[in-house]
C-alpha cells in the first residue's frame, strides 16, 4: 500500500505494481484510495464484501474511479476488434466467452509530495495513444481527486468514467441529500422526498441491494451530503454536470456515481476532479 497522511487522515492507497491481485478490469489502477482512516475514528470507508480484508477485485471498497470500455449497455467504447485498452488499467484482449482480460498493465511513475500524490501513465496500443494523470490531494478533511486525459491518437477518444465511493450505512440505512435538479422515479429500494434519498429496507448482507438510475440536471455540478455512523457526514462533490447518476445499495455500502461522458477530439484533453470532506468525529 501507499500512504499519505497528515494530523487528520491517513489514506491508504493500492501500488499498482506490488498490489496488482486487488486490482482488475474494473477500476483505474493509479490513484486508487482503497481506505481512508480518521485518527480517532478508525476506517471510515466500506465496500459490497466489507469487512472482508481480500475482496474481489471486481467489488473492491474505499474511492475507486472506472474508466469504462464498454457501456453499461454492452457498446464498444475503447475496443478494436477482440482487443482494446482500459484506459489506466492497460490493454485488454477478450476471451474465448467475451470477457474482458488484462493483457498487459499500465506502467506508473509515482510523484510524492507533503499532500498529494501525482501518478502518470501514457499508453499505446490497438490504435489508441492517450496519456493519463492522476493526483491525490489531502488538506485537513478533504480529499480531491483530480484527472486529467490527453488524446494523443488520430482517431477521437471516447470517455465514459465514473467515481463509485464506497460509503459506511448508519445501523444498516441511507440517508443522502443531493443538490436541487436531481429526480428520481418511485422504485423498490430507494425512498425520493425533498431531494433526499434514503432506504425502504435494510438489506440483508452483500447479495441483497438495488441500484436505481437518478435523472441528474442538465447543468450545475453535483453535491451530495451523506450521514455516516462515526462523523458528522461525509460531503461528496463533483466538478462537471453528472450525463447519468446511478445509486446503489447493499447490505454492507451505499455509492453514488456520477457518469461523466465526453468525446475528446484528437490532441485534446479534459480535466475533472470529485472531492469528499469528512466531518468531525461525532
Amino acid at each position: 500500500m501507499i500512504q499519505l497522511s497528515n494530523r487528520e487522515l491517513t489514506l491508504d492507497l493500492l501500488d499498482p505494481d506490488s498490489d496488482q491481485s486487488r486490482l482488475g478490469t474494473r477500476y483505474c489502477w493509479g490513484g486508487y484510495i482503497w481506505q481512508v482512516h480518521d485518527v480517532r475514528q478508525g476506517p471510515l470507508l466500506t465496500g459490497p464484501e466489507w469487512p472482508e480484508p481480500k475482496p474481489t477485485p471486481f467489488n473492491g471498497q474505499g474511492l475507486p474511479e472506472s474508466f469504462r470500455f464498454r457501456t453499461r449497455d454492452e457498446r464498444a467504447l475503447t475496443w478494436n476488434g477482440r482487443e482494446g485498452v482500459h484506459l489506466g488499467g492497460g490493454s485488454l484482449r477478450a476471451s474465448a466467452t467475451g470477457e474482458a482480460e488484462m493483457a498487459e498493465p499500465c506502467r506508473w511513475t509515482l510523484t510524492r509530495q507533503p499532500d498529494r500524490l501525482t501518478y502518470r501513465t501514457s499508453q499505446q496500443a490497438f490504435g489508441y495513444d492517450y496519456e493519463l494523470m492522476r493526483r491525490i490531494e489531502l488538506t485537513d478533511r478533504t480529499v480531491t481527486s483530480t484527472s486529467l486525459l490527453t488524446n494523443h491518437g488520430t482517431e477521437p477518444l471516447h470517455l465514459e468514467w465514473f467515481p463509485h465511493p464506497f460509503f459506511a450505512l448508519t445501523d444498516g440505512l441511507v440517508r443522502a441529500e443531493m443538490s436541487p435538479g436531481f429526480s428520481m422515479a418511485e422504485n423498490p429500494g430507494f425512498h425520493w422526498k425533498d431531494n433526499v434519498i434514503t432506504l425502504k429496507r435494510r438489506f440483508a448482507g452483500p447479495r441483497d441491494g438495488h441500484m436505481e438510475l437518478m435523472t441528474p440536471p442538465t447543468t450545475g455540478v453535483l453535491r451530495a451530503q451523506i450521514d455516516h455512523p462515526r462523523l458528522e457526514g461525509v460531503e461528496f462533490e463533483t466538478s462537471y454536470t453528472p450525463s447519468e447518476c446511478p445509486i446503489w445499495a447493499n447490505g454492507l455500502t451505499f455509492s453514488i456515481e456520477p457518469y461523466l461522458a465526453a468525446v475528446l477530439p484528437p490532441g485534446q484533453s479534459h480535466r475533472w476532479n470529485v472531492r469528499y470532506r469528512f466531518g468531525r468525529g461525532r
